[in-house]
């Protein structure tokens, strides 16, 4: 008999399930409708509110110009029609896709839906009021609809109805890095709430995991379904939950596999007999998606940047105020190709930073063991009183480089550029993937762990953004690089 037939054997025989497994489950499942009902409703709510402002502030914007002023709006489709939309796209199927995927479902139902409205509309006042309609309406409702889904899944993650409670199966490394993974990223739509022992778990030391242990997968089967989702580990994990699936609990199964060195937002399953294929057909590097990338930096960096001159000089003018000495500085920085570039920043520091910060390492081993695993200090001697950290924090210090973005040293979207000393730390062909494309203003890292990912996350989020490279991508890091700035998401 098999580790895993002894495993799942229990009193309780196949086709007689307890009355207290059956209350469990159907327990979990009334909390798992009630949860993505709640979702929907919200989701629902909140993309009426946002299609009915964008299309309002349309409207007067198009009454102001010559066009609107010749010649009444015509009718459109009813917001109504875009909810019809979202729904057939499946945007409102609860938390179970990623934001990256709400992201690129969201921007093919505004264009569906524009695409319709400008059926519907027709062509009054000539095809360039059709055009600035269009167009208008496009932007701003993806704009509205993308803002004010993201405030409502943060009400919705703060209230416990977004995440779907989650048991780990296995305690083994890759478990415990998940746990960290997505107790870190509630976003993801899962909430570990501890591991299930498997047979390779009997007899190891349970007490230093991040979580408790629920049980075996065959308690799993009868602890009243507190997991709507078991994630396994290895593919032993699945055979034994098979074994006794006749009496697990309603539950959402998923088997995780590390893909880290291949294209995971493009994968498409298909079925080959008894195997599974996984198929990705993109090259990011190819000579028109470069283009497409640098006229996608002009477009935007050029007016971000003359606008933004006069908050650059005001924080200039409040830098000199405080700490006498030049705003800005330059620092050399590795870019695209491997070749050394120079970065303007405004100054945020001390002009004797780099004594500051050896001294203060000197005397204190904590800030010492900090700076080798983050180069970054939560407790920074350095900064500047008063202007320093909100600079800091808020991104702001970043701002003179979209000088660089403009000449083409760095991209509007990239890994962040870093020191020589910083690059050092990651071996040698992590290095050579990383210079593959240019350095970013923002990033995937940026925006998601930031201050808070040691070297490993950030190698991580890195490949992860260079194996994956799209346009789409590139928008959806900006779209969530204004809320990582107005939370000051992991800064330091």
């Amino acid at each position: 008999m098999s580790d895993v037939q002894k495993f799942a054997l229990s009193p309780a025989t196949a086709d007689s399930r307890s009355h207290a497994e059956v209350s469990g489950g159907v327990r979990t499942e009334f909390k798992r409708a009630w949860r993505s009902l709640a979702v929907s409703v919200a989701l629902i709510g909140g993309d009426l509110i946002a299609s009915v402002s964008a299309l309002a502030a349309v409207r007067l914007l198009i009454s102001f110009t010559e066009f609107g002023a010749m010649k009444p709006i015509a009718p459109h489709l009813p917001v109504q029609a875009l909810v019809l939309v979202f729904l057939a796209l499946g945007l409102y199927s609860g938390s179970s896709r990623s934001p990256y995927a709400r992201f690129r479902v969201r921007a093919a139902g505004v264009l569906l839906f524009a695409t319709l409205d400008a059926v519907v509309m027709g062509r009054p006042g000539g095809p360039f009021l059709l055009f600035l309609t269009a167009a208008s309406k496009t932007v701003t409702l993806f704009v509205a609809g993308f803002y004010v889904e993201f405030l409502i899944r943060q009400l919705l993650i703060h209230y416990g109805f977004w995440t779907a409670p989650t048991a780990l199966v296995g305690t083994g490394e890759t478990a415990q890095q998940l746990y960290r993974s997505l107790n870190a990223d509630p976003e993801l739509g899962f909430k570990p709430i501890g591991f299930l022992l498997t047979p390779d778990d009997a007899g190891k030391n349970h007490s230093t995991l991040p979580a408790p242990v629920l049980g075996t997968i065959e308690d799993f089967a009868q602890f009243g379904g507190r997991a709507e989702v078991a994630i396994m580990t290895s593919r032993k994990h699945l055979a034994i939950a098979h074994t006794i699936s006749d009496r697990l609990p309603p539950a959402r199964l998923i088997l995780v596999t590390d893909a880290q060195d291949i294209e995971t937002l493009w994968l498409r399953t298909r079925a080959l007999g008894h195997a599974v294929g996984l198929q990705f057909e993109r090259d990011p590097f190819l000579r028109q998606n470069r283009v497409l990338k640098r006229l996608m930096d002009l477009i935007i960096a050029i007016p971000i940047a003359i606008l933004s001159l006069p908050l650059i000089a005001s924080l200039a003018l409040l830098i000199w105020l405080v700490d006498q000495g030049s705003p800005f500085y330059a620092q050399p920085r590795v870019g695209g190709r491997g070749k050394q570039i120079r970065i303007p920043k405004l100054r945020t520091m001390y002009q004797d930073a780099a004594r500051r910060l050896e001294e203060h390492l000197a005397r204190n081993p904590e800030a010492r063991a900090e700076w080798k695993r983050y180069f970054k200090l939560s407790k920074d001697p350095r900064i500047l009183p008063l202007v320093g950290g909100f600079i800091r924090q808020s991104g702001l210090d970043k701002l003179p480089q979209l000088w660089s973005v403009i000449i083409g040293d760095m991209s509007l979207v990239g890994p962040r550029p870093f020191p020589q000393y910083y690059m050092n730390s990651f071996d040698a062909e992590f290095q050579r993937i990383r210079t593959l494309v240019p350095p970013g203003l923002t990033g995937l890292w940026q925006v998601t762990a930031r201050g808070n990912g040691d070297l490993t996350v950030q190698e991580a989020q890195d490949l992860t953004y260079i194996r994956n490279w799209s346009i789409v991508l590139d928008l959806y890091i900006l779209f969530q690089t204004l809320p990582a700035i107005l939370t000051a998401k992991g800064a330091k």
